[in-house]
């Protein structure tokens, strides 16, 4: 694999820990894009099987290999191929997931705008969890694009695989390499003060869900989102129903890492914010009948609000 020849328009950075099962249909639906002027730096955060042989079978002059002795963590691995990287634009790949053909075409023709503060273009992901497959962002989301930086407080719903104007990261930095997950919501909480987004919605990206993820983690998403919490702060103070529906998130999370006393915790935290948030009372109601019951009353609430939208 040697090193690309020119200056590349666009970086994409595919971290990657122990996914040789993976990572070949993830590399071949970026080397497959209509839009091909790009690099691809691989970044192996310290892997322990095959992956480097997987990834040597393409003889392609725009992949680049770099590997840590060390797992490091995820944002770790996406600032080393941000700091290597020559283009003007950055994406990252996940090493589970596939794009479309034009996914990067449909993004960087989103930056033929005369907005000169548009940083990010994304576009819908498609995420399999066994037969179901969700497309987001849903159409719960009633504002897509533009200045989004408080509909983010509320949940995030612009993919970590979107296209970002390298200016972004120079402006507020790179990933918070403190964090275990949620990284992708947190740095576009930064760059979301300063830079516009735009939404292509299409369905560009087909994520699965593997059950090694750690966005199924319940404890990797309650400690995400306490730090989260904890450093923009001020922000969610500026806007309580984004504080109390997270303090929700949380609540809900520790009841189904079997931690009801926790959860209900954070339900009365959420409700003494925002004393109208009805949901949380019946998520309140149903945590007082076990771990179980309480699963079972998250898989209703989803099935219903599915047949509402």
């Amino acid at each position: 694999m040697n090193q690309i020849k020119k200056t590349p328009k666009i970086s994409i950075i595919l971290p990657t820990y122990n996914r040789a099962n993976t990572i070949h249909e993830s590399i071949l639906s970026v080397l497959n894009q209509t839009y091909e002027d790009f690099e691809l730096i691989i970044v192996d955060d310290g892997s322990t099987d095959n992956t480097k042989e997987v990834i040597e079978i393409f003889e392609d002059s725009r992949i680049q290999y770099i590997k840590h002795e060390e797992n490091k963590g995820a944002a770790s691995a996406m600032n080393t191929g941000i700091k290597k990287s020559k283009g003007s634009f950055i994406s990252i790949q996940n090493s589970d997931d596939k794009w479309l053909p034009e996914k990067l075409e449909n993004e960087i023709n989103g930056f033929n705008s005369p907005n000169p503060k548009l940083g990010v273009v994304y576009s819908g992901l498609c995420r399999i969890i066994g037969n179901r497959k969700i497309y987001i962002p849903s159409k719960s989301v009633k504002k897509k694009e533009g200045y989004l930086s408080d509909d983010l407080l509320n949940i995030n719903f612009v993919n970590g695989l979107s296209l970002i104007r390298k200016d972004c990261f120079e402006k507020v930095g790179y990933y918070d390499e403190e964090l275990v997950g949620l990284e992708d919501w947190e740095i576009y909480l930064r760059i979301s003060k300063y830079y516009d987004f735009k939404f292509i919605d299409k369905p560009l990206i087909i994520a699965s869900l593997s059950q090694d993820s750690l966005s199924i983690k319940p404890s990797v998403m309650i400690s995400a989102t306490q730090m989260i919490l904890n450093k923009h702060f001020n922000k969610f103070l500026n806007n309580k129903k984004a504080l109390a529906l997270n303090y929700g998130f949380i609540g809900s999370w520790s009841c189904l890492d079997g931690k009801l006393k926790e959860g209900r915790t954070f339900f009365r935290y959420a409700v003494k914010i925002n004393p109208y948030f009805f949901s949380i009372y019946l998520a309140f109601f149903a945590s007082l009948f076990g771990q179980k019951a309480f699963k079972s009353f998250l898989d209703i609430n989803q099935k219903i609000k599915k047949n509402t939208l």
